[in-house]
């Protein structure tokens, strides 16, 4: 096997870790857990991010008749009450919804289980934090997964050229270009209108670490192509973008991304709910004060 090839095995291991690592991280991560109430363990799956127009699932494998709940939920950022939801047994799964909510908007929740006189909060130590979002049709998806990829490869390939003794730099440094722009400055905008109701939310509209670190990564590769013509030793330029690129794709995905911001209002009462389980009326009941929202970024 030549160099060539194996730079090219080493960047695509290198790329498919950078992947995982995204998919992984982040704020769109579901909390995953194990727990344990009155010596049953059960686990659990929250969601941190929810697309399309339907009410957001929360589901708790518990596997036993003898273990109710209630979902407690707010508005991200606000001083509002806990509203609550009833949880439903199906098959040994403790299910409810939470309530539909704009694109960017975010609604903070945990969950409450009972086995008689035990009581167990999930997460354990603070709410999880779930936002909504538009669906982002799959023409646009795909292709901008598949340009983010290569951006990646491509990148990582043209770093690993500081080792070979005639770098050969230009098609790999215009096709990481290219993929960045195509994946990171045309397609990802155009997903984030589709999400969350705008192109662009990053410098200087907003904070959005995902348009950022897009942004800073491409100016690297253009340092990169400038120095093709013009630095005694262009792969330097191009292993110091490649680690630019690779840095900022260790930022987790969604950090710092739109968000409704809470707004001032008249104050709505939420319904009062009554949860019942196994046909017996639980004691646990609330009144909810919920304010609406008004669109802004944090």
């Amino acid at each position: 096997m030549n160099k060539s090839a194996v730079l090219w095995i080493l960047a695509f291991v290198t790329t498919l870790a950078s992947a995982y690592y995204q998919r992984r991280t982040g704020p769109t991560y579901p909390i995953r857990g194990h727990a344990i109430i009155s010596e049953k363990e059960i686990s659990y799956q929250l969601l941190r991010s929810h697309g399309g127009g339907t009410d957001c699932p929360v589901q708790i494998i518990t596997g036993h008749p003898a273990i109710s709940g209630i979902v407690e939920w707010k508005h991200h950022g606000t001083d509002e009450r806990y509203a609550q939801a009833p949880m439903t047994l199906t098959e040994g799964v403790l299910m409810a919804e939470l309530p539909h909510q704009p694109p960017a908007g975010t609604l903070e929740y945990r969950v409450i289980l009972k086995a008689g006189s035990d009581r167990l909060i999930l997460p354990e130590e603070e709410p999880a934090v779930v936002r909504f979002k538009g669906d982002t049709p799959a023409i646009i998806l795909i292709p901008h997964i598949i340009a983010m990829f290569a951006a990646m490869l491509f990148s990582t390939r043209a770093g690993l050229e500081i080792f070979s003794p005639n770098p050969r730099l230009e098609t790999l440094t215009y096709c990481t270009i290219a993929f960045l722009v195509a994946g990171g400055m045309i397609l990802g905008p155009i997903m984030q209108k589709y999400a969350f109701g705008a192109y662009w939310t990053g410098w200087p509209l907003g904070t959005d670490l995902t348009d950022n670190k897009t942004a800073v990564a491409l100016l690297g590769w253009v340092a990169a192509a400038v120095a093709l013509k013009r630095a005694k030793r262009p792969a330097i330029w191009a292993a110091i973008a490649a680690l630019l690129l690779m840095t900022v794709y260790m930022i987790p995905h969604s950090v710092l991304g739109s968000e409704l911001k809470p707004g001032a209002g008249q104050p709505q009462p939420c319904a009062a709910m009554e949860i019942r389980h196994e046909g017996a009326t639980s004691s646990w009941r609330q009144i909810g004060q919920l304010q609406p929202l008004h669109r802004g970024r944090v």
